[in-house]
């Protein structure tokens, strides 16, 4: 489970203001701090078939907001995929 602190330095990491939660940018950056969380916990904990379903979700998720990012700002996108250490 991600708590209030974790997403706070995933939104930091990938804010263009202060208050930023909605830009792809921060939504990517929440969901891959989510994603490496379920994927710990599906290294100890291999029959867990919903955590997985979840997983494979927001990996989709992730996947569309970084096509979007793509299309609108090639820079930005460039910027958050570096950032986030993502391999593109």
């Amino acid at each position: 489970m991600i708590t209030a602190d974790n997403k706070a330095k995933a939104f930091a990491l990938t804010q263009t203001h202060k208050n930023d939660v909605g830009s792809p940018q921060a939504q990517a950056s929440v969901l891959t701090t989510r994603i490496k969380e379920i994927t710990e916990h599906l290294k100890s904990n291999k029959h867990d078939h919903m955590a997985r379903r979840g997983l494979i979700q927001m990996v989709g998720r992730r996947k569309k907001l970084f096509k979007y990012l793509e299309s609108k700002d090639f820079d930005a996108y460039k910027k958050t995929v570096a950032t986030l250490k993502l391999r593109k």
